[in-house]
C-alpha cells in the first residue's frame, strides 16, 4: 500500500477546516496555535448553550477530558451526539484514563453516546480504556505504545474507531490494519499539550479527508516530523515549544513525504 501523507497535508491547508475543541484549560492556547500552524482553524467552545451550533459549522469535533467538570461533561455529551447526528468526525482524547473512577465513568458515558472516528491517547490510556489493569502516572504513560497493540485492536473492533497510540513509535490501528510511525524526538514528552495537540491535528486531517486511518497516520507523521525539525534549532523545552510551532507552519508536503517514517 502506497501512502502520500503530503497530499493529505496539502488538502488540509487548502480546505482550512474549522475544528471545534472541547479541551482542557492547560493546553488551549498551544492547541489553538498548533491548529493554526497546521493550516486549520480552531475554535474552543465549551458552553452547553452553543456547542451544538458550533458542531454544526465545524469540520470535526475534538473532545479532550484533561480537566473535567460536570458542566463540561454535559457539553461534551451534547456535542458528541450532535456530531454523530450530522456524521461529523469525533476525535476522543482520553486524557488520564484509568487514573480515577470519575474519569473512567465519564469515558464510558461518552462512548455510549457516539463512537469516535479516532481515539488518540498514550499507551496507558488506551490500555485503561480497553479495560486492562494498568498503572498510570497522572496523565503520563507508564507503558510502551507497542505493548498496547492488542488493546488498540480491541478498542477499534469494539467501537469501529481508528485507534492512534502515541509513543516512541506511534501505533495506528483500524480493524486488522496497523501502521507504525517512527518520527519524533524524546523532548516532545516534556512539553505540556503535545499529545493534546496531536489529537487536534488528527481532527484537522479527519475533517479534510474521510479516510480516518490515513488521516490518523498523516497526523502522527506531521507531528513527529515537525518535532524533528524543531529539535534541530532548539534542545530545551521552552524554546522547543516555539520552534515546534514554527516547524509545523513551515513543513511542506514534500518535506513530510521525504521525512515521514511510516510502516504499513
Amino acid at each position: 500500500m502506497e501512502f502520500n501523507p503530503g497530499l493529505l497535508l496539502a488538502d488540509l491547508r487548502e480546505q482550512s477546516p474549522l475544528i471545534h475543541n472541547i479541551t482542557n484549560f492547560v493546553v488551549m492556547n498551544f492547541t489553538a496555535n498548533a491548529l493554526l500552524a497546521s493550516g486549520a482553524s480552531p475554535v474552543m467552545a465549551h458552553a452547553a448553550e452553543e456547542v451544538e451550533d458550533m458542531v454544526s459549522i465545524a469540520g470535526a469535533l475534538v473532545v479532550n477530558i484533561g480537566t473535567l467538570s460536570p458542566q463540561w461533561v454535559s457539553s461534551m455529551k451534547l456535542a458528541m451526539k450532535k456530531a454523530a447526528d450530522l456524521n461529523k468526525p469525533i476525535i476522543l482524547d482520553p486524557v488520564g484514563a484509568g487514573a480515577t473512577p470519575y474519569r473512567n465513568t465519564v469515558l464510558t458515558e461518552l462512548l455510549d453516546i457516539a463512537s469516535p472516528a479516532i481515539i488518540r491517547g498514550n499507551a496507558s490510556e488506551i490500555l485503561a480504556l480497553a479495560g486492562a489493569a494498568v498503572q498510570t502516572k497522572g496523565v503520563d504513560s507508564t507503558t510502551s505504545s507497542i505493548d498496547s497493540l492488542e488493546a488498540a485492536k480491541a478498542l477499534s473492533e469494539r467501537y469501529g474507531s481508528v485507534v492512534s497510540v502515541s509513543g516512541a513509535t506511534d501505533v495506528i490501528v483500524s480493524g486488522d490494519k496497523v501502521a507504525y510511525v517512527d518520527n519524533g524526538v524524546p523532548l516532545m514528552t516534556r512539553i505540556t499539550g503535545m499529545g493534546c495537540s496531536a489529537s487536534a491535528i488528527a481532527g484537522a486531517f479527519a475533517a479534510s479527508n474521510n479516510d480516518y486511518f490515513l488521516s490518523a497516520i498523516a497526523a502522527a507523521a506531521t507531528m513527529g516530523v515537525s518535532g524533528e525539525i524543531a529539535f534541530q534549532n532548539a534542545q530545551l523545552p521552552g524554546s522547543f515549544q516555539i520552534a515546534f510551532l514554527d516547524a509545523l507552519a513551515e513543513i511542506t508536503p514534500e518535506k513530510l513525504n521525504d521525512t515521514a517514517k511510516i510502516r504499513l
